[in-house]
Order: structure tokens, then sequence, then C-alpha cells
């Protein structure tokens, strides 16, 4: 200090300026570097390690992990038990006999003869659209002179019939086909010329038949023990909107609401007060009753750490991502007692001990601190799976048809969505034939019955 106060007073502020901008600069560095850091976290996302889609990966990046070359060859396995093409009840039958032996004989003993093997030819018949015309008629009351019209008989004032409906709804709504598409089908397949308004007030019968259906889906929804709930954006005239789904291994259940939010997520479970398994988000973590948290989504969040520069954020995300695959893995074989105490130990000392640890490490440990209870409730319930697998399988085709479609146009569009998506993934979880179903709905709809509801 007495030195400083011996340098003259120029130097002396020379000095103190360029320990202004010394400190101004480090303190610029430190931001660049939290920011370059940043971005290349951003960058380096994908499915694997984040909540990115895995259509987002880029083609051009391989993994960072090759994958193992496989010592089985390609196919089925040895065990593996095959498709067997099913005999189907025959229309027609065409009797094969044996022609010529190898030694050159071509007579054959009469009661040798017998079947040996049947060969199915499966050929789809010409298509001839069934046309059925009603000619009204008008006749002049004899009493009053009224001139009186007879009317279309009730089942028949669409114009198109509960199969052709049916159809056209199952190659728009299950199988996510444009109008477009389904006129042009319709022309090419089945030769009959069609609008695209005429396609719309199809699909809008079809939509008001499925109305009880939804209903129905709904309240079994809502009376089972566990449910696996998700949602993805969505919108309506490019207003963003969401899409919510409530699924179990019975039924599928869909809404569309305008908010991310808990009167979004109140509105789609009304009174259920079941287990609920989900990823972590906050209207999610406050379920006050027993949740599952999905491990996947934990376990990306790790794997993320475990590709950072820093060596103790490196070591944490491989540790936490080894110990949650773990996890996954009791799922189907359920630890002993040392084995389960063993790992609680190690796990619980390895989140405490950097709790207190700044940046994405004490994050994710605090996290993983305030879910606890939630990471291993399908260890104690047979029924709760650790992931949130099945509501993310069950919202993808939603998220594709989104994409294609950009999303609905009106209130009307966002109701038929919710009730064709809740009708395909719930006969898609029981493993039913669509088709059939949505004939018999359309047509008690046209014959104003209520429709049979006992399969769902």
């Amino acid at each position: 200090d007495d030195e400083f106060q011996a340098t003259p007073e120029p130097v002396r502020l020379y000095i103190v300026q360029l320990e202004e901008i010394v400190s101004k600069l480090l303190n610029e560095t430190e931001d660049l570097k939290k920011r370059v850091s940043t971005l290349e976290n951003r960058v380096n996302q994908n499915s694997q390690n984040s909540s990115k889609p895995s259509s987002s990966d880029s083609p051009f990046k391989k993994p960072l992990k090759a994958k193992k070359k496989s010592k089985l060859k390609q196919g089925g396995q040895k065990g593996h038990k095959g498709h067997k093409q099913k005999l189907m009840e025959p229309t027609s039958e065409e009797i094969i006999l044996p022609e010529k032996c190898d030694c050159g004989c071509s007579s054959f003993s009469p009661e040798s003869i017998k079947p040996f093997y049947t060969h199915q030819v499966i050929e789809l018949p010409q298509i001839k659209m069934d046309v059925l015309h009603f000619i009204l008629n008008k006749g002049k009351c004899k009493r009053c002179g009224n001139i009186v019209k007879a009317e279309i008989p009730k089942n028949n004032r669409t114009g198109y019939g509960p199969r052709l409906s049916a159809l056209i709804a199952e190659t728009s709504g299950i199988q996510g086909n444009s109008r477009e598409t389904v006129r042009t089908f319709c022309q090419s397949v089945l030769g009959f010329s069609i609008s695209l308004g005429a396609i719309q007030n199809v699909i809008d019968r079809v939509s008001e038949a499925l109305k009880p259906v939804h209903e129905k889906i709904g309240t079994i929804a809502h009376s089972s023990e566990v449910n696996y709930i998700d949602e993805t954006s969505w919108f309506q005239n490019g207003a963003l909107n969401w899409l919510w789904v409530m699924v179990n291994s019975t039924v599928a259940y869909f809404i569309i609401h305008k908010n991310r939010s808990k009167e979004a997520f109140q509105e789609l479970i009304q009174d259920w007060e079941g287990i609920l398994v989900s990823d972590n988000y906050g209207t999610y973590a406050k379920w006050i009753n027993l949740r599952q948290t999905c491990l996947a989504h934990l376990i990306r969040k790790a794997k993320n750490q475990s590709e950072k520069k820093d060596k103790t954020t490196r070591a944490f995300g491989r540790q936490i991502a080894k110990d949650l695959q773990l996890l996954c893995h009791w799922a189907k074989k359920p630890p002993d007692e040392k084995q389960w105490r063993e790992f609680y130990q190690r796990f619980t000392d390895l989140i405490i001990g950097h709790q207190q640890h700044e940046g994405e490490v004490g994050t994710l440990a605090r996290s993983l601190i305030k879910q606890i209870e939630s990471l291993w409730v399908f260890l104690d319930i047979v029924e709760v799976d650790p992931t949130n697998n099945l509501a993310e399988r069950t919202l993808r085709f939603g998220v594709l048809w989104r994409k294609r479609s950009k999303g609905t146009q009106s209130e009307k569009g966002n109701r038929w969505v919710e009730r064709i998506l809740s009708f395909k993934q719930t006969c898609a979880v029981r493993s039913l034939d669509s088709f059939p179903l949505l004939v018999a709905a359309i047509d008690s709809h046209f014959k104003g019955q209520d429709p049979d509801l006992s399969w769902i």
C-alpha cells in the first residue's frame, strides 16, 4: 500500500482504470461462458437426452454410442411365434388333382386321393356401389284439396348409408387422411364422385354418432384406479390449444382445451382421484394422491448431464441415469430386500450429497428429493408402469395428425378430433377392429336409437 501511495497520481489512476476494465472483462467472460454452455447444450439435445421427439433428431448426427452389431441373423429367430395366415370362409373352391408321377405314370388309385394342403388366394371383388333411389310422389287430398308430398324415410335422409359413412370416417379420422385424399379415394376406388362439403357433412354426422361413445369412454376413464396422463400442443385456426389424454389398459379419453393449466387438467379428470402416472409438469407434481413420476423423462435429463464437460456434472448424470435405469429394470424383476436396501442407501446419499451444488447438478438433485416418494410406486402396485410411455404412444397419432393438418378450424372440429381419437385409441388398447363398431354406432344414430356401448 505504501508503494502504491508513493506512485505518481497519474499512474495510480491508470492502474485503477485497468483493474476496472479487467474486472469488467472477467465478468463478461463468465457470462459468455454460460451463454456458450447453454447454446451447446441446446444444440446437443436430442430425443435421448431431452423431451424432444425422435422425429426432430438430425439424420446427419450419429448416436453417441454406436449400436452393437447383433450376432443373430436378420428376420424371425428360432422359437419366435410367427404370424400364420388364417383360413377364411371360402366363397368358392377348386379341387386340384395330381397330374403325373415322376415315373411317368398319370393313373392314381381313387381311394388314395385325399387333400393334404389348402392354398388360399384372397382377392378384392370388383366394387359396385349399391345405389337406392327413392321416388317421392305427391298427391291431392280428396277432402281438402291440399297437395301432400311423400317424405324420405328417416334412416336414409343423409344420402349416404352407415357403411359408406363409416368408411369415409375411417379413412378421414382413423387413418388421418385429408378431405381431398378421401375424395380422391371415393372417386378412384369406389367409383363415385363426392364433394369436399359432402365429406365434411358425413364427418359431422359421424361425430354426433360418436358423442355417447366418447362420454362412455370418459366415464370408464374416470372410474379407473390408474391413469396415464399427458398433453401436447394443438391448433385451432392458428391459435395455440392443447390436446390432453387420459389413458389406461382399457380406454383412452381425449379432450382439447385452450390452456395447459390446472383448469384444463381438472376438466380432463373431473372427480377422479386415482393413481396418476405422468411427467413432472407442475400441475401433475401437485397431485395429492399417489403418483408415479415418469422415469424415462428423468433418465433423459440425467443423460443430458452425463454429456457435459464438467467432471462433477458428468459423473452425477451418469450415476443417476444408471440408478434410474436399474429401477426400470426392476419393474419386470423386482429386487430382493438386500438389493433394495443397498440401492436406497446409495441413491439417497447421492442426491442429498449434491442438493447444495450450484447449477444443473443441484437442480436435478433437489428435484429428485422433492419427488422421491413418486419414483418407485410401481414396485408396490403391479398395475403401475415406471414410465408414462403409454400416454405418449397414445398421443403420437394426434401429434402426427396435427403436423399434417395444422390443427382444426372450429370448436366443431375439436369435438370431432376428441371423439374419433378416443374411439380409435380405445379400439387399439382393446385390440378391436374399429370399422364394424363405427358402422353400428352410425346405424343406431340414423335410426334415432341409443348405440350399443357394451363393447366399451
